[in-house]
C-alpha cells in the first residue's frame, strides 16, 4: 500500500459541474481546483454526497475522477475518491480505477437500498470493496442520516482492521461526539477520523479531530481556515465567533435549498458549476435572485476576508 499520512485541515467535498444541458462539464474542474488551491485546502473529496454521486452514471463517475486526478497531479492537493454504490461490482470498479490513478485514498458509504443487516455484513462488504484497491488507503464513510445504516463506528474500528488491511479511518458525517472521541482513541489513536459536519467543526477540533471533509469548504475555506488557526492558537473566543459565522452561512444555504445555493455561491466566487440534477431542483431565476439578496445581506466578501471579490 502507498505511504499514507492522516489528513490535516480542510478537504472540500467537491460539487460536480454540469453544463447548461445538465451534462457533465469537466472543463470546470480546473478553475474549481485553482480556487481551492488558493484557499489553502488539503485535498478534495470527489464524487460524494455533495457531488451528487447517486445521480451520476458509472461512466460519469469514472470520468470525473480521472479529470480531478489529472488536474491535481503533482500538486499538494490530495485526491480522495468516493467509490460507494449500491452495486458492489460498480463500487469495486470505481475503487480499482482510483487505485490505478494513484488516489491518496478512497472512501465508501454503505449500500443503502439492501442494507447490511449487521456490522459483520458491513465489514464483509467493505473488505471486498477495499480489496479491489490494494494500494490505496480505505475510509468508511459513515452518514447514517442518508444511508439509514447506523452501526457503532468504534466497534467497526475494533473489528474491521483484521479483514480490511488498507483501512485507515472513517469519514464521520455524524453529530455523535461521544463516538467521535472513542474513534479518535481507538487502538491508541491509530485511525484518521475526518469530521463531516461543517457547522460543528470547532467542537470536533476541540475533541481532537485534525481533518475535515465538508461541502462548505468549496466556497468558504478562508472562513474555516481562520477558525482552525484560532483554535490552534488557543484563541477560542475568535474560534467560536468564526464557527458562528459559518453557522449563519450554512443556515442561509439550508433555508434556500443547500445544493443549488452552494452552486450559486460558487458562481459568486467566480466558478460556474451549473445547476443540480433531479431529484434535487435547481433555482429559478427568481429564487437565485432572492438567494443573492440574502447572501449580500450576510456580506460574503467580508465573511471570507476577500474584499473586492
Amino acid at each position: 500500500m502507498r505511504p499514507h499520512t492522516p489528513f490535516v485541515g480542510l478537504v472540500p467535498a467537491v460539487l460536480t459541474p454540469f453544463d447548461s444541458t445538465g451534462e457533465l462539464n469537466l472543463a470546470a474542474v480546473e478553475p474549481h481546483a485553482e480556487l481551492l488551491a488558493r484557499d489553502g485546502v488539503a485535498g478534495v473529496f470527489v464524487g460524494g454526497t455533495t457531488g451528487e454521486f447517486s445521480s451520476l452514471t458509472l461512466e460519469e463517475r469514472l470520468s470525473l475522477t480521472a479529470r480531478w486526478a489529472t488536474v491535481t497531479k503533482g500538486s499538494p492537493t490530495r485526491l480522495v475518491v468516493h467509490v460507494g454504490a449500491n452495486c458492489l461490482a460498480d463500487a469495486k470498479h470505481l475503487a480499482a480505477h482510483a487505485n490505478a490513478l494513484g488516489a491518496a485514498a478512497i472512501a465508501a458509504v454503505a449500500p443503502s437500498y439492501f442494507k447490511p443487516k449487521s456490522l459483520d455484513v458491513l465489514i464483509s462488504w467493505c473488505a471486498e470493496l477495499a480489496a479491489a484497491a490494494p494500494d490505496t488507503p480505505f475510509y468508511f464513510y459513515d452518514i447514517p442520516v442518508l444511508t439509514g445504516v447506523a452501526f457503532p463506528m468504534a466497534d467497526f474500528l475494533e473489528q474491521a482492521p483484521a479483514r480490511i488491511p488498507t483501512l485507515k479511518g472513517v469519514k464521520f458525517t455524524n453529530p455523535d461526539l461521544m463516538t467521535l472521541q472513542r474513534m479518535l482513541r481507538a487502538d491508541n489513536g491509530r485511525f484518521d477520523v475526518l469530521f463531516g459536519m461543517d457547522e460543528q467543526l470547532l467542537a470536533a477540533v476541540v475533541l481532537g479531530a485534525r481533518g475535515a471533509v465538508g461541502s462548505g469548504y468549496n466556497f468558504a475555506a478562508p472562513l474555516f481556515n481562520r477558525l482552525l488557526a484560532a483554535a490552534d492558537a488557543n484563541d477560542f473566543a475568535t474560534a467560536r465567533a468564526e464557527q458562528y459565522r459559518a453557522v449563519e452561512l450554512v443556515a442561509l444555504l439550508m433555508r434556500h435549498s443547500y445544493l443549488p445555493a452552494a452552486k450559486e455561491v460558487m458562481r459568486v466566487r467566480g466558478v460556474d458549476l451549473g445547476s443540480v440534477r433531479l431529484p434535487h431542483q435547481g433555482f429559478t431565476a427568481e429564487q437565485a435572485a432572492n438567494f443573492r439578496r440574502d447572501l449580500d445581506a450576510l456580506d460574503l466578501a467580508e465573511l471570507l476576508g476577500t474584499p473586492g471579490m
